[in-house]
């Protein structure tokens, strides 16, 4: 099933270019007191939502799925993990690109040595929100990836088990700006980590490690790869992952990029597809709010 989160926070099935509006499914869910879960609680309890709403979506009001404005399919992670250099030809371009490596190659070494990194939450944005570039005045460059989606509580998971935690996958724009400072810092700013277009839950997607992927940005290629080009398959960065990190109900994995990473601007349309999830469009604009003052 495709479950997206659309206008004000309600919840679709989606079906070709339609989607069916099932927003009542999200009455299965219980309620919560203070202090709230530290997990996304619509995600733990995703198995009787895509029941409830499978019942639902037969008379449910239906709007074209253009019409819509598409928010992250999760809207309360309580972690989102990156993986750097999870592609070996990306690896390469960064440690021959100093625009890329700062002046640092070893920011090239591979995903075993350095591990995965954090990005904040508060960065999450669905694509009908679209990229506020924060430093006009830095390169800042595009990143498309295979997003997993955690199902339920994973704790030192070994890659064998690995899978049966995952609830399904999006497509994840992990948007960077470049420069000295840590990953987590220049990668967290507000709607710099993107995902949608929707949830494909998980039986829909039997192998996360042959899927094509690519990005184009004003109608030009800049990425095109495939998931099996990956360093660590999707079941390995679950077990690195939860060998440091308990994973929970809505914790997100940004899978890496491939090769081919390149600058966006203020006005550029950028599709991003990745093979049985579908494409998402997300435009970039300046943020305009007021310089802080000190």
């Amino acid at each position: 099933m495709r479950l997206c989160r659309f206008n004000e926070g309600r919840l679709g099935v989606v079906d070709g270019a339609t989607l069916k509006d099932v927003t009542a499914a999200l009455d299965v869910l219980p309620g919560c007191r203070y202090p709230f879960p530290a997990h996304d609680v619509y995600i733990e309890h995703l198995d009787r939502v895509t029941e409830r709403a499978a019942v639902l979506a037969a008379d449910a009001p239906s709007l074209p799925v253009d019409g819509a404005t598409l928010l992250s399919p999760v809207a309360s992670p309580g972690k989102i993990i990156a993986a750097p250099v999870n592609y070996r030809k990306h690896a390469d371009e960064v440690l021959t690109d100093p625009a890329l490596h700062q002046n640092n190659p070893g920011r090239a070494l591979n995903i075993q040595s350095t591990g995965l990194f954090l990005k904040a939450t508060s960065s999450l944005v669905g694509p009908g929100q679209g990229v506020v570039i924060r430093k006009a005045d830095r390169r800042t460059d595009h990143e498309v990836e295979l997003a997993v989606v955690i199902g339920r509580r994973a704790s030192r998971v070994s890659r064998r088990d690995a899978m049966a935690h995952v609830a399904g996958y999006a497509i994840g724009l992990d948007i960077s700006i470049r420069g000295p400072e840590d990953r987590s810092f220049r990668k967290s700013p507000d709607s710099y980590s993107v995902l949608g277009p929707w949830l494909v839950t998980a039986d829909e997607v039997p192998d996360p490690g042959s899927l094509d992927l690519r990005i184009e940005v004003n109608g030009e290629t800049r990425q095109q790869s495939n998931t099996q080009h990956m360093i660590l398959t999707v079941a390995e960065l679950i077990e690195m992952a939860s060998s440091m990190y308990t994973l929970h109900p809505g914790d997100l994995i940004f899978t890496g990029t491939p090769e081919g990473v390149s600058p966006i601007a203020a006005g550029d349309r950028i599709v991003a597809t990745i093979d049985r999830i579908g494409a998402m469009t997300v435009t970039a604009r300046v943020d305009d709010t007021a310089p802080l003052v000190a």
